[in-house]
């Protein structure tokens, strides 16, 4: 069975590969040394520290088989292919809230890099599925968790 490709940014993608990296080595050494420190004390079968090393670990392993998974489907969004004709993974928008008249720069990528913080919405979400493959100038209608709301798309970037 093919797994469905996760869109993703150069950067983000990165991000996780040295995320992945730090588990592997740096990670993976400080609870080796905490496991091994812990048996020392004795028995291990009433060791709390022991207990907690091997749960971290656990919870290591299990982040680690997950980026791996991640990296393995991830599909880079290409730079060259975005053009500022209409909204793809990877636009950074700026939309005019057509009710207040207020703007908002955001960017378009994959549910796993979205971070509102950063302005970073995911493709998937209520706006971010109402803007994607729209053009210039086009007023989008939105259900979002406040109601519904009117958005015109004012600028299309491709700096991602």
């Amino acid at each position: 069975m093919q797994e469905t490709p996760i869109p993703m940014t150069e950067e983000g993608f990165n991000a996780y590969k040295a995320k992945l990296q730090r588990l592997k080595t740096e990670e993976r050494q400080k609870i080796a040394l905490r496991i091994r420190q812990a048996k020392e004390f004795g028995d291990i079968s009433d060791n709390a520290e022991y207990e907690s090393a091997k749960s971290d670990q656990a919870f290591v392993e299990g982040e680690i088989i997950q980026l791996e998974r991640l990296l393995q489907r991830a599909k880079i969004i290409d730079r060259n292919e975005l053009t500022t004709d209409e909204v793809h993974l990877g636009s950074t928008v700026e939309l005019r809230d057509e009710a207040t008249k207020e703007t908002y720069k955001v960017t378009l990528v994959g549910t796993t890099e979205a971070d509102i913080e950063k302005r970073r919405i995911s493709n998937e979400s209520p706006i971010g599925a109402a803007i994607m493959s729209q053009k210039l100038n086009a007023v989008v209608n939105v259900k979002t968790p406040r109601g519904p709301a009117k958005y015109k798309i004012v600028n299309i970037e491709t700096n991602i």
